[in-house]
Order: C-alpha cells, then sequence, then structure tokens
C-alpha cells in the first residue's frame, strides 16, 4: 500500500517539475519584456484593441517579445504615461497627447487642434506624403521615444449636465478638456479642467464638473457619462482624433530589423482596426445612449456657428509659437 501512495507520490512530483520546467522554458524563450500602457480600462471597446495590439506583437514576433498590458488605473496614470515610457518604468504607451501639453507640444497638434479636418484621407496623406511622420519621429526622439504607426479615431464632442442651447450657455461651466481643447472651450467662457478617463464619471455625478469631452463618443458610452450628464453639443470640436503609440528609445534599439518589422506591422494593423472598428463602435454608441437619455442640443444659429470657429482659429497660431516641432506641424496644415 505504502509503495502504491510512494510512487503516485513520485510520479505528482514529476509531473509538476515537468510543468515547471516547461513553464520557465516559455517564460525564458521571449528576449523581450515590454509593459504597455493605455488609456482605457479593463473591458471596455478600446481596451480590447490594445490588447489586441499587444497580442500581435508577440504573434509578429513570434514570441520574442512578450507585452504585459497595463489598463487604465493599473499603476501609472494617464497624465504620467509619456514620463513613464520614457524612464523606462514602461515600454510602450498609448498615451492621450493633450494630457502631455507641457512635455512634447507637437503632440497636441498631432491629435488634431479645433478646426482641423476629418477627412481621413487628408489625414493619411498629412502624415505620410507631407512630412509629418519625420517632424514627429524626430520630436519624440528627442524625447526619448520612439514614435509608431499613429492611429485615428472619430470626433471629439462634449457632453454637459445642463443643455446647450446656444454658445452664451459654456461660460462658467466646468469642463474636463485637457491640451487644446481646453484652450477652446475657454475661448467660449468655460473653464477647462484635466481628468482622466476613469475619473469623468464621478466627478460628473458629484459636481466637480458640469461637462466633458470624450476622445470620441465611445468613450462617453463606455463610461457612461450618460447616467449623470445628458445633453450633447452638436459640433464636435475635433472633426477627427490622431492618437499616438511610443515605444521607449532604449527598449527599441535593443530590438533587431525582423523584431522592428513585427513591431511596426502590429501598429499598422492596430491602426485599421481602430479606424474600422470606431466607425462601427461611434453609430452604436451613440443609439445606445439616445435610449438611455441622451438630448442633443438645438440646431446652432449661424452666429453661434461662427463664434465656434472664431475659436478655433487664433489656436494655430498660438501652437504654432510654442516649438519649433508644432510650427513645422502647422506650416504643413496650412498649405
Amino acid at each position: 500500500m505504502f509503495k502504491g501512495v510512494t510512487r503516485k507520490i513520485v510520479s505528482v512530483l514529476a509531473l509538476t517539475s515537468m510543468l515547471l520546467v516547461l513553464l520557465t522554458a516559455t517564460v525564458s524563450a521571449a528576449e523581450h519584456n515590454w509593459r504597455f500602457a493605455n488609456l482605457y480600462g479593463r473591458g471596455t471597446a478600446f481596451g480590447e484593441l490594445y490588447q489586441e495590439l499587444a497580442s500581435n506583437i508577440e504573434k509578429l514576433s513570434n514570441g520574442r517579445i512578450k507585452v504585459q498590458v497595463l489598463f487604465s488605473g493599473e499603476g501609472v496614470g494617464t497624465s504620467g504615461l509619456l514620463s513613464a515610457a520614457k524612464s523606462g518604468l514602461i515600454t510602450m504607451a498609448a498615451s492621450f497627447q493633450s494630457m502631455h501639453a507641457g512635455e512634447l507640444p507637437a503632440g497636441v497638434v498631432e491629435i488634431g487642434l479645433p478646426g482641423g479636418t476629418s477627412d481621413t484621407n487628408e489625414l493619411n496623406s498629412l502624415f505620410h506624403e507631407k512630412g509629418w511622420d519625420k517632424i514627429l519621429t524626430e520630436a519624440y526622439g528627442a524625447y526619448g521615444l520612439k514614435w509608431l504607426e499613429p492611429y485615428m479615431q472619430p470626433p471629439v464632442y462634449v457632453l454637459t449636465k445642463k443643455p446647450i442651447n446656444s454658445i452664451e450657455d459654456f461660460k462658467g461651466l466646468k469642463i474636463r478638456a485637457p491640451g487644446a481643447y481646453g484652450k477652446f472651450l475657454r475661448n467660449l467662457g468655460a473653464s477647462p479642467t484635466s481628468l482622466a478617463w476613469s475619473e469623468i464619471y464621478t466627478s460628473l455625478a458629484t459636481g466637480v464638473i458640469d461637462g466633458s469631452i470624450g476622445s470620441n463618443m465611445i468613450d462617453h458610452r463606455d463610461g457612461n457619462h450618460v447616467e449623470v450628464a445628458k445633453y450633447m453639443y452638436r459640433l464636435p470640436l475635433a472633426g477627427a482624433q490622431v492618437l499616438s503609440l511610443v515605444v521607449n528609445q532604449r527598449a527599441w534599439d535593443k530590438l533587431d530589423d525582423e523584431l522592428k518589422a513585427a513591431v511596426n506591422e502590429a501598429a499598422h494593423l492596430h491602426a485599421k482596426a481602430q479606424l474600422e472598428k470606431s466607425r462601427e463602435w461611434e453609430s452604436e454608441a451613440v443609439a445606445e445612449m439616445e435610449a438611455k437619455g441622451l438630448k442633443w442640443s438645438p440646431e446652432p444659429s449661424e452666429a453661434d456657428k461662427q463664434a465656434w470657429a472664431k475659436a478655433a482659429e487664433t489656436l494655430w497660431d498660438e501652437y504654432a509659437s510654442i516649438d519649433k516641432y508644432s510650427k513645422q506641424l502647422i506650416d504643413i496644415l496650412k498649405m
């Protein structure tokens, strides 16, 4: 009897040892272990796309790069993503450039200033034919980061707790709107503030803010913001957003050409998925929010449309004066 028990114990120990060896071999097979932080919480639509990006990097690199995904609230705050990537605390970041205006002003121009185009073909031309890619590679490189393929999301709208029946109604409102979006709304008399996406719902519910922009409609939907703010203004702050993926430059330099090509290919696939899915999800998000009570503002008057456009005009020249990279980008934009 004891011999049988002993044989079973030995068998279990042998199997455990084998599993540990296999596990160790799997872990050690990765030549590079990356930490990738993004803007969204687990289970959100865009959070899933970032997880897919990480999986594609692992797949296309044949497992030579392993990527741990850190979602919003898991270690690095939204406003600290760029500095964390620069220092190497994380390896890769999907940042919201408007949160980093003081660190990398050109990123605010990259994401899309108010009054910019919503034409994706025109945006692709800016980045890949007219030279924005070269300028941004240099700008991020000077900050210690490798700039990858950017990705596009739909227009930016503002959601408020009180109805906006005219431009005058923005005066005095506290609105979560970082970067150029905040400066734009300040031109309309609002009081902008910067908050992470994960803080928006509670801040609206408790009256800390009166309204918020989302990176897009999906943000408002996934954050359940319509539960605490039901009014959407009809005019978008920006026609489209172009967001960035960056990698710590030292980590990038450790990759051979094959691995660099794999990461670049994964970034291209991510950009394609972002554009396709965000268009699909935007219409779904609007329908879902309307079913929960979302109300649109009245059609803006011509005077309001002119005031809206005028509030954007001054920003281009203002950002062009901040640093050489921003000026180069805006000079091309004005051509």
